[in-house]
């Protein structure tokens, strides 16, 4: 009712539509990103106090490049990504072509469990994977981040595998198996290469979101572990440094540029089976 109304009053006043859309839009963006714009120019910021500004400089990102804690933080944070990513890669294909591909009683279930973690909060699925790990009597170390990352990982890889495959014409592969092909060649041959582009896709979202998590990292993480958001957050609570700034940035543009690097393979991938 309330935007019924102010609707009504901006026609009122002669203001197009289309003119008070393009600034509400302008406006809510703008909400939502001036902050990071914020951080970013404070990253170049010459003094060592964030809210003043004293002159330009790069200083603040070459010193967090030759921060020993940050580069080991760094290290653990891509060996648990990279582990984690491998493991979904090759799992997370094998669930999606199983669900695609067979009928099986209680199929519809796991299909809805496997997605559950893209709807779970990130606290709970934290807070259960511990339960699990104390009463399994595992001791906490870097496998056990992996372990944990894996479960959010295997659901975007096998939802993006789930959504190409949906689109792929099955005669292809009984066609082949009629030629003489079995049915590991016909996987192999005929239906991987079609789906490496959504293998890719979902393989950088979960590298994305595995960087950038911490809640989950921060509840499995053994001793001496200690991811890049798990030491950004402990030093923003003594005090926050301009170098943190830039190490913010640097993390904002390579996931934005991992997440446009998968949407881009996606409409590659869409426009070349339009073309066919």
């Amino acid at each position: 009712m309330v935007i019924s109304k102010a609707n009504l009053s901006l026609r009122l006043k002669g203001i197009p539509q289309p003119v008070w859309q393009a600034w509400w839009t302008v406006l809510m963006f703008g909400f939502m990103y001036l902050p990071i714009a914020v951080l970013a120019f404070y990253s170049f910021n010459e003094s060592a106090i964030s809210a003043k500004w004293t002159g330009f400089s790069f200083k603040w990102y070459s010193r967090f490049f030759h921060d020993e804690r940050i580069l080991q933080a760094l290290s653990d944070s891509l060996q648990v990504a990279l582990g984690s990513v491998t493991i979904a890669a090759f799992f997370g294909t094998l669930m999606a072509v199983g669900l695609a591909r067979y009928r099986f009683w209680g199929r519809d279930i796991y299909q809805n469990v496997v997605y559950l973690p893209l709807i779970i909060p990130d606290i709970s699925i934290a807070v259960a994977t511990l339960v699990f790990l104390a009463a399994m009597t595992v001791p906490l170390s870097l496998g056990t981040i992996v372990a944990s990352h894996v479960v959010f990982c295997l659901a975007y890889v096998s939802l993006a595998v789930s959504t190409r495959i949906n689109s792929l014409d099955s005669h292809l592969e009984e066609a082949a198996q009629d030629l003489g092909a079995t049915p590991f060649e016909s996987f192999r041959l005929v239906l991987l290469p079609q789906l490496y582009p959504a293998i890719i896709s979902g393989c950088l979202l979960a590298f994305v979101c595995s960087m950038d998590d911490f809640l989950i990292a921060s509840f499995t993480a053994g001793g001496g572990i200690n991811t890049l958001p798990m030491e950004i957050y402990s030093r923003i609570r003594t005090n926050l440094t301009p170098d943190l700034n830039a190490l913010s940035v640097v993390l904002i543009v390579t996931s934005s540029l991992g997440v446009l690097l998968a949407e881009f393979i996606r409409r590659q991938s869409q426009a070349k089976r339009s073309r066919v």
